[in-house]
């Protein structure tokens, strides 16, 4: 309060020396003080949000970094991070290198989410809310969270996540959960499974470093990459009709985890740090963008034609925006495929720097909202009609063409095959037969990488091993679960076709 009582009072002293309205110094004061009474009714703050606490205590940051750079640095060269560079983004892999793959997704949302943190760091400093410090910390927390927020997601993308969630829901038509020992808050973490789920249990368990507490990292890149920060039986959940818009943030398994969080970062269940919504809205503005510049140069955009409709119906409302893309114009000595390719570079680069802007302004338009967790919303709903406008060009030319659907045709044989599988041999059987690779179930289970039967059968209670005969049923559908959507797709169709007779297994094919 001290910082607002010295600038009222310089503020008072330049207004009498210019010989300036008073009028308005009331009102600038008075202003300034109502945003400082609501910054201090805030229920977050960014002392908590920015909290460094592990799961386990490290050597901490090293040398000039910050929590948040070495969470970074400890990830960026793990197996995770690189089994994306095999998992598709919209189209299949191929041996060109033109179209994006998860890894390259992953890294443009990095640097786009680092920005985004930076702008919202320096905008915050101008209002006495940041120092320096915390401008880093938090682009260092977005950079982090946006490379390895699609850690989570199965092969053959986000269809793959339907491919799992559409298979248990028929599985336990047939099966009865509770039979198994399942109860409904179990039962929905597979029926409405989702890779953003998937990512918290990797980060804190699968991807282990020394021990079963995964990459240990700080507690607020945890919660930010929680989008959904809701269990799977939550009002939230269970009140959407759409089941296919059915989200959740946490399983069973990191629920005391999850609590954890929360009282570190002052966070209440079902409120989402800030930083998520800068981290949803780097993710959105780059695939936005990116699947137009793919599918053009695939050639199932006619660019020149949608660009023209575009700006036919968004001209006059972003006249700059428009006028600044039409202001860069290729070389005519390029090829006339480059000069194609430039123009839809062009409005890429120019359209993610103006939803970068707007997502600025909503963030410190509503910082009250947010900082109360009473924002509804995403921040790029103020752009939503132009964005809708996008992805439909994408939904109608990408989406639907042959390459894609084959894709999603080939994921669902292969998951559905794979779950088909293993989970009635592994989860109907004792663990005798499993240790025995004599018979089916124990061939299937010796498949398994010894990285996630490591996690299987940890106890995080007791902090012990637990022998086979102890793994509930519960925990073996996650182990079996972790296997599958951490495979990449050139992994699972191999795999697949071994299970199947297709191929006779050869050294190092699974």
């Amino acid at each position: 309060m001290m910082y607002l009582l010295f600038d009222a009072f310089s503020t008072h002293n330049y207004f009498r020396s210019e010989n300036k309205n008073p009028h308005i110094f009331k009102a600038i004061i008075k202003k300034t003080f109502i945003q400082e009474g609501e910054r201090m009714r805030e229920k977050l703050n960014w002392n908590q949000l920015l909290c460094k606490k592990r799961q386990r205590d490290g050597l901490g940051a090293a040398g000039s970094r910050n929590a948040f750079e070495a969470d970074y640095d400890r990830i960026v060269g793990s197996s995770s991070v690189r089994r994306l560079q095999d998992k598709a983004q919209v189209f299949p892999l191929q041996e060109n290198d033109f179209t994006r793959t998860r890894l390259t997704h992953s890294m443009e949302v990095a640097a786009m989410a680092y920005s985004l943190g930076k702008a919202i760091g320096l905008e915050l400093e101008k209002r006495g809310i940041f120092q320096r410090g915390q401008t880093e910390e938090l682009s260092s927390l977005m950079r982090v969270t946006g490379l390895i927020h699609d850690l989570g997601n199965p092969p053959f993308g986000h269809y793959g996540e339907t491919v799992i969630r559409s298979w248990f829901r028929d599985w336990f038509n047939k099966v009865n959960p509770e039979k198994l020992g399942l109860n409904p808050q179990q039962a929905n973490d597979f029926q409405y499974f989702d890779g953003n789920v998937q990512n918290l249990r990797i980060v804190t368990k699968l991807q282990t470093l020394n021990d079963a507490l995964g990459a240990n990292f700080t507690y607020s890149t945890l919660a930010t990459i929680m989008k959904y920060p809701w269990s799977s039986v939550s009002s939230q959940l269970v009140s959407e009709k759409d089941v296919k818009k059915r989200k959740f943030g946490y399983f069973v398994s990191e629920q005391g985890l999850v609590r954890d969080i929360q009282k570190c970062t002052g966070l209440e269940d079902g409120m989402r740090h800030p930083a998520t919504f800068l981290l949803e809205a780097a993710d959105d503005i780059i695939y936005i963008c990116d699947d137009i510049e793919d599918g053009a140069k695939k050639g199932y955009i006619e660019w020149d034609k949608k660009y023209t409709q575009l700006k036919e119906t968004y001209g006059d409302k972003h006249k700059k925006l428009f006028a600044d893309i039409d202001s860069k114009i290729p070389d005519e000595n390029m090829d006339e495929n480059e000069k194609k390719a430039a123009r839809v570079r062009n409005f890429r680069n120019y359209m993610q720097g103006y939803l970068l802007n707007s997502v600025k302004k909503v963030f410190i338009d509503n910082y009250s909202l947010i900082m109360n967790g009473e924002f509804k919303g995403e921040l790029l709903d103020i752009e939503k009609d132009l964005i809708k406008d996008i992805k439909k060009i994408t939904a109608k030319n990408v989406f639907s063409c042959h390459e894609v659907l084959s894709l999603e045709l080939v994921g669902d044989k292969v998951i559905k095959t794979l779950l088909n599988e293993f989970v009635p041999a592994i989860c109907t059987v004792d663990a005798k037969e499993l240790e025995d690779v004599s018979n089916r179930a124990g061939k299937l289970y010796s498949l398994i990488s010894p990285n996630f039967k490591y996690i299987a059968s940890h106890d995080y209670a007791k902090n012990r091993k637990k022998e086979l005969e102890e793994i509930s049923v519960y925990d073996k559908l996650h182990l079996i679960v972790d296997y599958i959507s951490g495979m990449t797709d050139s992994y699972a169709v191999n795999l697949y076709k071994e299970l199947s007779g297709i191929k006779l297994p050869g050294k190092g094919s699974t």
